[in-house]
């Protein structure tokens, strides 16, 4: 997985007027929970665009300058309900040898034959919540329609791997082909299905 590194400073005091100065001068006051004791820092807010608005997701290097760097996961953000600023991220410390849970967004690839026959794509999991070493968190979880007919959905156990656990349970769908006004039988059932014909033909004219 990719990783963003975030340049920061420890905070000399973290109650609410100096937080408040903080915004005001464009500041993101954040905590990294995780190791021995709760880290405060302060970044600036442009230094999480990366971070924040992308559907992609990364680790996090908090480099401060006092030269302490640790390794994080964005954890939880808060926004200012009307101007949708940045108030507050919460960061959770991994470590190399540690399994740590993250939710990893699904990339649907393949053109499916359900979908070419006039069917219609629904993505229900967007996102599926993992537990692996951080060397092993995927950037994304790769989901294959090409085979999907119509009324076929696809589990998450289609797409489990080795190197880490899904946290759902193997009833969870990630996305389905749904029928539609403009769908069309399944050229390869309908071939199924004439050969099958024919040959009962066959046979009874045998008889």
């Amino acid at each position: 997985m990719k990783s963003i590194t975030i340049d920061g400073s420890k905070r000399e005091s973290v109650g609410k007027k100096a937080t408040a100065a903080l915004r005001n001068a464009g500041m993101v006051p954040c905590v990294v929970y995780g190791g021995d004791e709760a880290i405060h820092f302060q970044a600036p807010e442009l230094a999480f665009n990366k971070l924040v608005y992308t559907p992609d997701v990364h680790t996090v290097v908090v480099s401060l300058a006092d030269g302490t760097k640790l390794n994080a996961i964005l954890q939880d953000i808060q926004f200012h309900p009307v101007t949708d600023r940045i108030l507050h991220i919460d960061f959770y410390q991994i470590y190399d040898d540690k399994e740590v849970m993250m939710e990893i967004p699904v990339q649907v690839i393949g053109s499916s034959r359900g979908v070419r026959n006039g069917g219609t794509l629904r993505i229900v999991s967007r996102k599926l919540r993992v537990k692996a070493i951080p060397t092993n968190l995927p950037d994304f979880i790769e989901a294959d329609i090409t085979e999907m007919k119509i009324g076929d959905k696809m589990y998450v156990t289609e797409v489990q791997d080795d190197k880490f656990t899904i946290l759902h349970t193997d009833n969870t769908v990630i996305c389905q082909i749904r029928t539609s006004r403009t769908a069309v039988a399944d050229e390869e059932e309908e071939g199924e299905e004439g050969a099958a014909a024919e040959g009962a033909t066959e046979e009874a004219a045998a008889e």
